[in-house]
């Protein structure tokens, strides 16, 4: 597997974070790391997310930073130009996918039919996004879904909480779960560190029973 979706493997959490505030994304990187999870995936659904990428890549080199919610190859690049290190799409967009391997940057697609897993496969992909989880048919639909292939991992992501999170962890083919309940947009609008802190040492501990 790649060394890089091992990191995220060992985490088992991929905490997704919307942030308008350019101001905030640093603390709110610095806080999911000193709560012992130093990954973060900043969503391309503001204006803000290509600065806020570069900001936490400037402030530290060992925080794992992704950008979500790529639609395009233009954002792709984008993102990429900023930072980021792997790159998620709430779908499976071709041109994003190819554009990503032909850079070496890990691509994570979005993933919910057998047909998508099976493109996924055709490009050679270890890992995908699994959406939306909980919306879709939570984990039993992805056992089903999962069942024929044997390959590849995913990332369920939507829906997904503090209440569910060992549920999916403990399935064999989940390589992480994706989610915010630990860092919602209102919490990071209004600064609620030290709630996102609590939040996060919760989350870390129930992945680590895994």
């Amino acid at each position: 597997m790649n060394p890089l979706l091992k990191q995220i493997e060992l985490l088992g959490i991929l905490p997704i974070a919307t942030v308008e505030d350019e101001k905030k994304g640093v603390p709110l990187a610095r806080t999911l790391r000193e709560s012992g999870l130093p990954i973060i995936e900043i969503t391309f659904r503001t204006k803000a997310a290509a600065h806020i990428i570069e900001q936490i890549a400037a402030d530290s080199s060992e925080m794992l930073i992704g950008a979500g919610t790529i639609l395009t190859t233009e954002d792709a690049k984008t993102a990429i130009s900023a930072g980021a290190r792997f790159i998620v799409s709430p779908g499976l967009n071709p041109n994003v996918v190819e554009y990503c391997i032909d850079k070496s940057v890990i691509v994570l697609p979005g993933v919910f039919s057998p047909t998508e897993i099976q493109y996924a496969l055709e490009y050679g992909l270890e890992a995908v996004k699994f959406f939306p989880a909980e919306a879709g048919g939570g984990l039993n639909y992805l056992k089903a879904v999962a069942a024929p292939f044997s390959n590849i991992k995913f990332i369920p992501t939507g829906g997904i909480d503090q209440s569910t999170l060992l549920s999916y962890l403990q399935f064999p083919k989940v390589l992480a779960c994706g989610g915010s309940w630990m860092i919602q947009p209102e919490m990071i609008r209004t600064g609620q560190f030290e709630k996102i802190a609590e939040l996060t040492r919760i989350s870390v501990a129930c992945a680590k029973k895994r």
